[in-house]
């Protein structure tokens, strides 16, 4: 009996001392309660630790940087544009023992953020016009952007731009979660686009605008196009009269040159000459000639010279 009462005195005295070592992790930092209230400073160092077993409790908070993501809103600027915005935002615990008071746990932290980030946005939105939001500095377009009308609505200058509205709700965010043992590190806007109605008038705007830019550089092209074979027709027309006039000039060298040697061999041989020209006489008759022709000459006609000199008259 006495060893069974011994053996259960010992393994209470193991689970008192389990139960009031516990561990920190690198990540984590720690606040010890007793009945719910916190007892003693956040516990931040890592490695073993004591605390009184079964009355107190440890919770456990991230020390690492947090994130929370905010829904889309619909939130009207201060020109009266309609848009939705989709924020995010990095946070840490930086007071275990005041978040802990005044928040709980991450879902408290969260459900809060919630209230503040949302608010600060929506008011730093209604500041401030569409442009300021969109562009983040006063660049030039690049090429191609200046063409859409709808760039002329936010291509004007800006004085603030968007990450210094940003730098505005991370601001007034701070001053508002100092007394919840948190901090925010940076705020961002994720996402900015127009309400649905107004997004689709815009994307309609793009479409007619690009087809007047396409319309725009047919139009170009097709004078382009029409100078271009304008050019190749009078070029190809000085081309083909210049080659006209070579072609009639060696023709004409030609012609000058087989009269040239018509006419010296005609000089030079008379019998030849006489001999060609009966010739040529003789071709005539058998063309002209048949067996029914009649013909009326007269005496001194040429094409009657051969037929008189035949007959011996």
């Amino acid at each position: 009996m006495r060893l069974w009462i011994k053996a259960a005195l010992a393994l209470l005295a193991l689970l008192l001392l389990f139960s009031s070592i516990y561990q920190v992790n690198e990540t984590e930092q720690v606040i010890v309660t007793q009945f719910g209230a916190p007892v003693g400073p956040a516990v931040t160092r890592p490695g073993l630790h004591l605390k009184a077993p079964l009355v107190q409790e440890v919770h456990r908070f991230d020390k690492r940087f947090l994130e929370w993501d905010g829904d889309p809103n619909q939130v009207p600027t201060r020109d009266k544009r309609f848009i939705w915005i989709d924020t995010y935002a990095r946070w840490r615990i930086k007071d275990p023992l005041l978040f802990y008071q005044r928040l709980r746990d991450e879902r408290g932290a969260h459900s809060r953020l919630d209230d503040i980030l949302d608010g600060e946005a929506r008011t730093s939105v209604a500041r401030h016009d569409l442009v300021e939001l969109v562009r983040s500095s006063n660049r030039p377009f690049a090429a191609g952007e200046e063409m859409d009308s709808l760039a002329g609505e936010i291509g004007r200058a800006i004085t603030i731009g968007r990450p210094a509205i940003s730098a505005e709700i991370l601001a007034a965010a701070q001053q508002r979660v100092k007394d919840l043992g948190i901090e925010i590190l940076d705020v961002r806007f994720k996402r900015i686009n127009y309400v649905e109605d107004v997004r689709l008038k815009v994307y309609e705007r793009m479409i007619s605008e690009r087809k007047r830019v396409a319309d725009q550089y047919r139009s170009e092209g097709q004078g382009e196009a029409s100078r271009i074979n304008g050019e190749r027709e009078r070029d190809l027309k000085a081309i083909t009269s210049d080659a006209y006039r070579r072609s009639q000039e060696i023709v004409g060298r030609a012609d000058a040159e087989a009269t040239r040697v018509y006419a010296g061999a005609y000089d030079q041989n008379a019998a030849a000459r006489d001999f060609y020209s009966f010739q040529r006489t003789l071709e005539s008759y058998r063309e002209t000639f048949d067996q029914q022709t009649a013909l009326i000459l007269s005496t001194s006609s040429d094409f009657y010279r051969y037929l008189s000199r035949g007959t011996g008259r």
